[in-house]
Parts: structure tokens; sequence; C-alpha cells
């Protein structure tokens, strides 16, 4: 027989608006109204189970998850759609469709449309636009409101300096915040793992707050092997260690 392994990863999907980018000659994400009424109409629990079958775990949209050693526990975010609609309406773009684009790729185009309809289920206009791999990727990191999976990093703040910092090739947010990069050059230079938790909860509350994305789960991922073998197991980080494969 076989035995199915399971483990759960930093792996995920990001559902993000682009603060810089520009829909006919205005800036809609720029505003932080606007982020945040986004975040608050999408309840991550919904994406998980519609988009990844539930095969995995809620996240708190800031990219850090209990994998990482210096996650910091934060209280349970408020999912809100009269509340969303009300703050999109207070920031004049109650009446705008969002264009919400995503890769032609089961997951990752599942758990968009997930996104799209609790959006619509709050009043907010969406059009989906669904591109191939051959197309998207081109332009991955500009477009004003798309996904993206991410893969594993060891590190929180691993994430945060590739795609969070200001300025980084990376950042498909088109966000720049000092206090942000701050804490981060405080957490990157903190080897004592409780202070630089510390200096995580601080950036973790501060990219919630800011509604920089939907970042809804972290992805189980799974392998099967034969009864009996031992050190087969799926890696977090797809690591085969043939020294630790036995049989018992």
């Amino acid at each position: 027989g076989w035995v199915n392994n399971e483990v759960v990863t930093a792996s995920t999907i990001v559902i993000r608006p682009n603060q810089l980018a520009e829909v006919d000659g205005m800036k809609p994400y720029a505003d932080k109204r606007v982020r945040q009424a986004i975040s608050m109409a999408v309840d991550n629990a919904v994406l998980l189970e519609l988009g990844y079958a539930g095969r995995g775990v809620p996240a708190e949209n800031h990219h850090v998850g209990p994998m990482h050693p210096e996650y910091a526990e934060l209280p349970a975010r408020k999912v809100d759609p009269a509340a969303a609609k009300a703050l999109m309406d207070e920031a004049g773009m109650g009446d705008f469709e969002h264009e919400l684009m995503s890769i032609d790729d089961a997951w990752r185009k599942d758990t968009t449309d997930a996104v799209a309809a609790q959006l619509r289920d709050a009043g907010i206009k969406v059009k989906r636009t669904i591109l191939p791999g051959s197309t998207f990727w081109n332009d991955w990191a500009k477009y004003p409101f798309s996904s993206t999976n991410w893969n594993h990093r060891p590190l929180g703040v691993q994430v945060w300096a590739l795609a969070y910092r200001g300025g980084e090739a990376w950042n498909e947010f088109g966000w720049a915040n000092d206090a942000f990069d701050d804490i981060l050059a405080q957490a990157l230079a903190t080897p004592d793992l409780e202070a630089r938790r510390a200096l995580m909860a601080q950036g973790q509350a501060l990219v919630q707050d800011e509604g920089v994305t939907i970042q809804p789960y972290w992805r189980s991922l799974y392998n099967h092997t034969r009864e009996g073998l031992e050190g087969g197991a799926h890696h977090i980080s797809f690591e085969i260690r043939p020294e630790q494969l036995h049989w018992t």
C-alpha cells in the first residue's frame, strides 16, 4: 500500500493591488481605503476551500506564517462586506469596476475567481481577466490588480526583503513604506528569535492595516511513499535526502 504524506508550507498566492498602477489616468490603489475595503470583503477560509479544496491552513494577509520561526500571532482579522462597501464608497470608488487578472491555471484561477465572487457579493464591481502563462508572466509585477503564486521561504524576513521592501524588483504591490522598511532592517539584523518576533508583529500588523495584499492561505504539499519506507515524506523545501531513506 501507499502512505499519503502532507506538509504545510509557506507556498501561497497573493491577490494584490499595485499602488503605483494607473487606470484611466488615476491610481485607484494608492488610496489605503480602497485596499482595506478589498481585504475586508474577502474571507480567506472561503478562498482556501474554493481555491485549493481546503488543502492547507488560512493565512492572515501579511505573508508570514506558523512555519516561520519568527511568526507572531495577531488578533483574528475581521471580515465585513458591508463595511468594505461603505469604505469603497467613502473613497469615491463605489462605481469603479476593478479588473482582476490571473493566470489560466487551476488553483490560481479558482482562488482569484473566489476573490471576485466575494467582492461582487459585497457590492464591489469586478471584471475578471484570465491570461495564458505565455502572456501573464510578461508583466506579472505591473498589473493593477492580479494574483501571483509564491513559493516557500524558510524565514518570513526573506519574502519581505524580496517583495515588500520599497524599491525591490519583485515588489509587485507597488508599496513603499519607510516605517516597514525600518522594521524589516531591524529584523534582518536581529539574531535573537524572540526579539525578532516582536519586530515581526509590528511589521505584520502594518502590512495588514495598509491593505497591501490578500494572502489567503498556506498550501499543503503532498507525496506518497510505500508502506514501510521512512524518510521519504514530502520535504517542505522539496529536498530529497537519500541518507534518510530506509525500510522498517
